[in-house]
């Protein structure tokens, strides 16, 4: 069982990738890494560059089918950039029409927005995207962790990097229904 990690090539919250890929394969899952480019992406931690990671494929030649769910990890640049790439957003939504969960954490939901998946659906963020969630017709709540199961495929959001264990909690029991 697969599981869809998706970024841009730069200014992932690098602890918002790995933390959440550590449990999704400790769980017994397999992360793949996405990305926009080939090559290698590069994580932050807050503004300071990190690590990098190999990208395992490319988001234009991967299929939502392929994969039980899909994790957005935060930071700023990244979900920015993210939102600007219609293959990364088309990708995003058709998560949504399949009815397959997605998890978004910090900064990430402003590809949701993007991808116009919001309207209805209450979820939380880092703070400064409340207006462009509700702007989008979603409800922002300030919560650790909030599912959302308002339309088929779950969606699961935290606010920040302080969130990621109810954030990891909340994700492999929606990642594992998939097999079912």
């Amino acid at each position: 069982m697969r599981v869809a990690f998706l970024m841009a090539p730069d200014g992932v919250e690098q602890v918002e990738l790995t933390e959440p890929w550590s449990a999704v394969h400790d769980s017994g899952a397999e992360p793949l890494l996405l990305s926009t480019k080939p090559g290698r992406i590069q994580a932050y931690n807050h503004l300071d560059k990190a690590d990098v990671f190999p990208v395992q494929q490319v988001v234009r030649d991967a299929s939502v089918d392929s994969f039980a769910g899909l994790v957005l990890p935060g930071g700023l640049a990244n979900p920015d950039a993210l939102r600007m790439d219609e293959t990364a957003v088309s990708f995003v939504r058709e998560f949504f029409e399949q009815g397959r969960p997605v998890a978004a954490i910090c900064h990430a939901p402003w590809t949701l927005v993007e991808a116009d998946v919001v309207r209805g659906r209450t979820l939380t963020s880092w703070p400064s995207l409340r207006t462009d969630i509700r702007n989008a017709g979603g409800t922002w709540v300030d919560e650790t962790v909030h599912v959302c199961e308002a339309a088929p495929g779950t969606l699961i959001t935290s606010r920040k990097p302080a969130d990621l264990k109810a954030f990891c909690d909340a994700l492999l029991p929606e990642i594992w229904k998939r097999r079912h």
